[in-house]
């Protein structure tokens, strides 16, 4: 594995809430939101796991939205993107614990900017990280 892969984790991290609880989240499914509620969405699931509390997510992804952003950003929509979105995503919710009154979110155009601004800082300060220990 990668140290980039090893650094930004989207099927298994963990995360720590605001009331200092530890959670182990873990990747469960991407589905495109049609097949099972006919809405135009990318659905990522994740199990949510902190002393004895299990708690499911469902991050939804607009499609037309995720085009837009893939169309801006020069990104090509992929499996991979959209679960780094989404666990970024769920990463805010858990430390911020806003929605997370909520088993399924479907992010604004603002929430995937947001989420896309994180993946792409993460991203290259993991690639920074490589060419430094290469050279």
């Amino acid at each position: 594995m990668s140290e980039t892969t090893s650094r930004f984790q989207s099927r298994h991290f963990h995360v720590t809430d605001p009331f200092h609880r530890e959670w182990e989240v873990e990747f469960r499914w991407l589905q495109t939101g049609i097949s099972i509620r006919h809405a135009d969405t990318v659905d990522v699931k994740f199990e949510l796991r902190s002393n004895g509390e299990t708690l499911e997510k469902v991050i939804a992804l607009p499609h037309p939205l995720l085009l837009e952003l893939s169309r801006s950003s020069g990104i090509p929509l992929t499996d991979p993107w959209c679960m780094r979105l989404a666990s970024t995503h769920l990463r805010i919710m858990m430390r911020t614990w806003e929605d997370m009154d909520k088993t399924l979110v479907t992010l604004s155009s603002a929430d995937l900017e947001r989420a896309n601004d994180a993946v792409q800082k993460a991203t290259a300060g993991a690639r920074r990280s490589e060419l430094s220990h290469t050279g």
